[in-house]
């Protein structure tokens, strides 16, 4: 009712030459306060709000803060549920509590110095610098060097470097299982477990069977009378949490291959 009313008084004014200019100051001067208000934000805040939205899991929102925002901009959706744990990982770094103890300025280079509290890995008050750079008039978190190198990788950072680490973490998984199924058999008569009885004996995380946590379907095969097995590990999503597929066997002869996300057979 009251946009009807004012597009009726609206019809009605006499649009003069110098009605039609203050208008248009007026709009211009609003819109240079709003970029103002944007830009206004000194290093300090920048970082506080950073800090604050990763607390909140706008992660989205914290990287667009960032030199990173070039990673995250493009995401889908589903693609930055692959990357939630990740983010949540590094959120759950941050403590409840950040106190900023100063910055220092020069040129577009920015530093800001945040005191961490004490915690059980270090046991004594810490500061920690954030290093920001001034980039079209509004400072953000990184470096020069780290933003070029974003540019480059595009939406493809964060995915690749998910890629490399959850393969990584598999391939050592494989590698450790040898040892962690050598144990259990020890234990057991010399037959070996599949996955579900090395979680339940402790053996293994209980993250190892959940796809999205570690980004791969990962399974343990044991034969019927429990003195052989192979195990086998393919990308939940190929090309976003991963590309390589593995096989193992108890002997420890690990193999791997980029097969489309399909499992592997053991003569490959």
């Amino acid at each position: 009712m009251h946009y009807a009313r004012s597009s009726e008084l609206l019809a009605h004014v006499r649009w003069t030459p110098r009605i039609a200019i203050l208008l248009l100051a007026v709009i211009l001067c609003l819109g240079m306060t709003n970029s103002q208000n944007n830009q206004a934000r000194s290093p300090s805040e920048v970082v506080r709000d950073f800090y604050k939205a990763m607390r909140e899991h706008r992660f989205r929102d914290a990287w667009a803060m960032t030199v990173y925002k070039a990673a995250v901009e493009l995401l889908t959706a589903e693609e930055m549920e692959d990357l939630r744990p990740t983010f949540e990982e590094r959120a759950s770094k941050i403590p409840e509590q950040v106190e900023i103890t100063g910055e220092q300025i020069s040129g577009n280079i920015a530093t800001v110095f945040v005191k961490l509290p004490a915690s059980e890995s270090t046991p004594q008050i810490t500061s920690q610098p954030a290093t920001l750079i001034n980039s079209g008039g509004v400072w953000i978190i990184g470096t020069e060097a780290d933003e070029a190198l974003v540019k480059k990788a595009g939406r493809r950072y964060f995915l690749d470097a998910l890629i490399s680490a959850n393969q990584g973490a598999v391939e050592d998984l494989l590698k450790s299982l040898i040892g962690i199924e050598s144990i259990y058999a020890q234990q057991h008569n010399g037959a070996f477990g599949d996955l579900p009885t090395l979680i339940k004996a402790g053996l293994i995380s209980d993250d190892v069977g959940d796809p999205k946590a570690i980004g791969y379907n990962f399974r343990i095969i044991v034969a019927s009378d429990g003195k052989s097995f192979t195990a086998a590990a393919e990308p939940a999503r190929y090309g976003h949490t991963g590309k390589l597929s593995y096989w193992i066997d108890q002997t420890g002869n690990l193999k791997n291959a980029d097969s489309g996300g399909k499992p592997l057979s053991p003569g490959k």
